[in-house]
């Protein structure tokens, strides 16, 4: 019966340590979704300011000519 009890017991420790790997994982990962999150703000930005140049620019030829 003590066996059953040990085997049991290292079974739970086992399980415990996974379950804290799990956790470390999704953290480190969280993590890096929010950096990527962050360093993807100046995409759209840079788009509308291009769009926003050629704009400028159609309007100088239009009226240049």
């Amino acid at each position: 019966m003590e066996v059953g009890f040990a085997q049991q017991a290292g079974q739970l420790a086992l399980l415990v340590q996974r379950g804290d790997q799990t956790d470390k994982k999704l953290d480190e990962h969280e993590v890096r979704l929010d950096a990527l999150e962050r360093n993807r703000w100046p995409l759209p930005a840079v788009a509308a300011v291009t769009a926003v140049g050629a704009l400028a620019v159609s309007v100088w030829q239009a009226i240049g000519q």
